[in-house]
């Protein structure tokens, strides 16, 4: 046996078969990928083209930013200057961040910049306003002409400018639909109803009807074709806030620095910049508010503070006065003022401790820092205070009375001079406050958008294509059920592979010709891969009939369209090129077209023979050029098996046996047709042709099964139309094609019901 595999291919089971193969060959999925690559390219270039239409497609985003310095550990308006090292005032920055991106500071914006109101052109559908965009991108100042006849859609140069919009509380959320007029008038319609008609820069307002409510709006810029549409709709401040929030973004640049960046991305640069710019400076202003509040709130605290002191203070001076003029003048000694020095320094300090630890009370717990810090500073100066007391009880009588009252003017009057300068301090603070937050840098107008990615589209187009091209390749392969591998075939039938022919492009032409004669492979291209096997198969042939009882060979295939008559008129030929004399019978007599291939009638053929309408000189027909004889199927018979069974077909085969070196009959399908059965039992040698990658293993063992209990042994397989690159679907033409859509319909079913 002689074989020439041709790039043998690769099959489902070769790839996850263990009984065949316990590695997986890497040269076989490599020629699957080679043997694919039109469906690998054509998945790269279907990614490809959803890539570029989705860089097209998208709406640019511009990314603006602002940059916030806050001073964490500045001094507090408000802070008593002996008391600021006690206090803490570090602010915390995710603190920070949170307010910024609160309601209470994105809500003001919304407000401020009209953000609820959402007003912008009507596009057509999908491309609209990437048309839109290209054009506006190269004329600026000009309005595009409708495309498509679609007057009503916006194209490009449309401008609308939206800065009050009132309507019930039931319509928020709800799309309305502006149609520019003649002149800078205007109609707001609710579907087909006109809800009011109104001139850019002209408040207009319309009550509706039957209710109490009643709809507003000023258009302060319109720039479009009469019959352009535009939505209109006004959101409600929550949802107009989510959406802020959602593209709003607030982080600290390097930890601990206290610097802020403040993003914002949008489709328009300018509402980018104009947004960031509006909440950064919100956010100072409440600052610099929030200071200022807290200035007024410790000077009106110390306003009520510094009263209560001078009546204290009054009344001590009083005291004194009244015990000096009882006693008479009382001159202290040094150690007495020594002490009164201390009493009142410790006192004052006392006091203005008490007054810090009751503020700080009001906004933290005990166990707050600053607060347990003041506590301890209390505690100390209490101990103290409880020295010099101790000290004071050793003095005459006449100096401790004289320093108790002179204690309590001092301390009341430092206290009173105290307060009266921090409450000056803060009046003037609170005039000049500037907060603890500045702007470094304010947004400045984008010109480069971040989004849409274009090249990292593109790049992950290129991979998603490529990747999805392999997964179905090997999807495909997997899928692929049919057998297209000689080392297969003959372990399922135990039936060697004569050859494999591969496929021949130039035979696909052939098959594809409607006009013009008609050309023959083996003849019009002798150097064609599918000839040289042919060739082999020669040689293969010659060994087959050592032990021969006749020289007839029977061509034969499961079904229609694996190409047997396509081998059985090359063959022919073949043989006859190697000086043989070769007969060559189409026995298809429903479907058989051999003869077209020479250009001749089917009339005067084997049925006229066997039924004895001709003599076998007169149905031989002698083809010079390709110098073999062929007899046709003859008129198409209402009864071919029974035709073929007749005793006078035999006698005939005997008598071309004797004559030729070689006879040759195609047969039609074995698996359906009972025909190729008939013919089986007079030749001495059947060929069974396979094409590649279409015969389960099922199909293949049905049809060698029925033609042995025929009495009919398969010689041989031709693997016919194998891919040059071992797999594909690129399945090549040969002669035999001849069986029509109804016939292939009717073969399926009859085929299903057979291998079931």
């Amino acid at each position: 046996m002689s074989t020439i595999p041709f790039n043998k291919s690769p099959s489902p089971a070769s790839f996850f078969n263990e009984e065949e193969n316990d590695e997986i060959d890497l040269g076989e999925l490599l020629a699957t990928l080679i043997e694919n690559r039109w469906l690998i390219i054509s998945t790269i270039l279907f990614a490809l083209t959803i890539g570029i239409s989705k860089t097209f497609l998208d709406t640019p985003e511009y990314k603006s930013n602002t940059m916030l310095q806050i001073v964490e550990n500045a001094p507090s308006l408000g802070e008593l200057e002996p008391l600021s090292g006690l206090v803490e005032n570090k602010k915390p920055i995710m603190a920070e961040i949170e307010i910024i991106k609160s309601r209470m500071i994105l809500g003001e914006a919304v407000k401020n910049l009209n953000l609820e109101i959402i007003a912008k052109p009507q596009y057509f559908p999908f491309i609209g306003e990437a048309i839109a965009r290209h054009f506006q991108q190269n004329n600026v100042e000009q309005i595009s002409t409708p495309l498509f006849g679609q007057s009503h859609y916006a194209w490009g140069g449309e401008i609308i400018q939206v800065d009050t919009l009132k309507i019930p509380s039931s319509w928020l959320n709800k799309k309305l639909t502006l149609i520019a007029g003649e002149h800078g008038r205007f109609k707001l319609m609710n579907e087909e109803k006109i809800l009011l008609e109104g001139e850019v820069g002209k408040y207009a307002t319309q009550q509706l009807e039957g209710t109490q409510d009643s709809i507003s709006i000023f258009v302060s810029q319109l720039k479009a074709r009469p019959d352009t549409q535009f939505i209109v709709m006004r959101q409600s401040e929550l949802n107009a806030i989510g959406q802020l929030q959602q593209r709003f973004e607030v982080t600290e640049k390097i930890k601990s620095t206290g610097i802020l960046e403040l993003t914002l991305e949008s489709p328009s640069p300018q509402a980018a910049a104009k947004i960031v710019n509006e909440i950064a400076n919100i956010y100072v202003r409440l600052n610099v508010e929030q200071k200022s509040e807290e200035a007024q709130k410790r000077i009106e605290f110390l306003d009520k503070q510094s009263q209560f002191i001078k009546d204290q203070l009054q009344e001590a001076t009083a005291n004194l006065n009244n015990y000096q003029a009882h006693k008479g003048s009382i001159d202290l000694t040094m150690e007495t003022q020594g002490i009164l020095s201390g009493v009142v320094e410790k006192k004052t300090q006392l006091t203005l401790l008490q007054q810090k630890y009751e503020e700080l009370r009001q906004k933290f717990t005990e166990s707050y820092p600053s607060v347990i810090a003041i506590q301890k500073q209390m505690d100390i100066l209490q101990n103290q205070i409880g020295e010099y007391e101790r000290e004071v009880k050793s003095l005459p009588e006449t100096q401790q009375t004289i320093l108790r009252l002179s204690k309590d003017v001092q301390v009341n009057s430092e206290l009173y001079m105290s307060l009266l300068n921090n409450s000056q301090t803060l009046k003037v603070a609170k005039a000049g406050a500037v907060g603890d937050v500045r702007i470094i840098d304010e947004a400045i107008l984008p010109t480069v958008p971040i989004k849409p990615k274009k090249i990292l589209i593109i790049a992950i187009s290129l991979i998603a294509g490529l990747i999805i091209g392999v997964i179905l390749t090997f999807v495909r392969k997997f899928l692929d059920k049919g057998i297209d591998s000689s080392n297969l075939i003959e372990k399922y039938l135990n039936i060697p592979v004569y050859v494999t022919i591969p496929h021949s492009a130039e035979q696909t032409k052939i098959a594809k010709q409607k006009n013009g004669p008609s050309k023959i492979l083996a003849l019009d291209f002798k150097d064609d891969l599918a000839i040289e096997s042919l060739r082999s198969l020669r040689t293969t042939l010659h060994f087959a009939f050592l032990e021969a009882k006749n020289n007839i060979i029977m061509i034969t295939g499961p079904r229609p369209g694996v190409g047997k008559s396509f081998v059985s008129l090359n063959l022919a030929i073949v043989l006859a090129d190697a000086g043989k004399k070769v007969l060559l019978i189409d026995a298809d007599m429903r479907k058989g077209l051999l003869n077209k291939a020479f250009g001749i009638k089917r009339e005067e053929g084997l049925s006229e023979l066997i039924s004895g309408v001709i003599v076998p000189s007169k149905g031989i027909r002698h083809i010079e050029a390709s110098n073999i004889d062929f007899i046709t199927t003859g008129d198409i018979p209402p009864n071919p098996s029974e035709l073929l069974m007749h005793e006078r077909f035999g006698q005939l085969l005997e008598v071309f046996s004797k004559r030729y070196d070689h006879v040759i009959i195609d047969t039609p399908p074995s698996l359906l047709l009972t025909d190729a059965s008939i013919v089986g039992r007079l030749a001495s040698v059947t060929l069974l042709t396979l094409k590649a990658g279409i015969h389960s293993k099922q199909e293949l063992e049905q049809c060698t099964k029925r033609l042995a209990q025929s009495g009919v042994q398969v010689k041989g397989i031709v693997l016919n139309d194998l891919p040059e690159r071992s797999l594909g679907n690129n399945y090549g033409y040969g002669y035999g094609y001849g069986y029509g859509k109804d016939f292939y319909k009717n073969y399926n079913y009859k085929l299903g019901r057979a291998l079931n």
